[in-house]
């Protein structure tokens, strides 16, 4: 299970954050997928998974790289990481400038828009993208799809991992 604080594990120092919220276990397979593979090409680099509804902008500030990862909800960001955002982007503004950032999104059918206002909340932050925006598409279409629990596919598992992994490979490397 996904740890819920920097201090679960020794802080978030100059690691890797990954802030995730899911609804039907898409995002969440995918974050734990991310968290595993930085973990796995990276063990020496901190990576703390921290749901959005109990990150505060004390991880932000400590974390060396970020990584958001939600679904899209009627074609936009899900509301509980939206509610993130606005409890902690006032806060640590003017305090982030140039961390690396990433996006995983687990769509429905497109993703895209979620990716983009993310990328805006991103550009005020003055953060800057290291990897091109991930999106798994579920394609879920009608509502019991839309509602059903989610799986990620072995490809999409991997592409999460690698996400993670590269982001931790850069922490290591000091690119960041």
């Amino acid at each position: 299970m996904p740890n819920n604080s920097a201090a679960d594990n020794g802080g978030a120092a100059h690691g890797l954050l990954i802030v995730w919220h899911s609804r039907t276990g898409g995002s969440r397979a995918m974050a734990q997928a991310a968290h595993d593979g930085a973990r796995q090409h990276e063990p020496g680099i901190a990576c703390d998974l921290v749901r959005a509804e109990v990150a505060v902008p004390s991880h932000l500030l400590e974390a060396g790289a970020l990584l958001f990862v939600c679904p899209e909800n009627l074609a936009a960001l899900s509301g509980m990481m939206k509610e993130f955002f606005d409890r902690c982007y006032y806060p640590v503004l003017g305090r982030i400038e140039g961390k690396p950032y990433a996006t995983a999104i687990a769509a429905g059918s497109d993703g895209e828009n979620a990716t983009r206002q993310i990328d805006r909340i991103a550009t005020g932050w003055r953060l800057r993208r290291v990897a091109d925006p991930l999106i798994c598409n579920f394609g879920a279409q009608t509502a019991e799809e839309i509602m059903a629990d989610k799986h990620l596919s072995p490809a999409d598992r991997q592409r999460c991992a690698e996400l993670g992994g590269a982001l931790a490979a850069g922490l290591a490397m000091g690119v960041y």
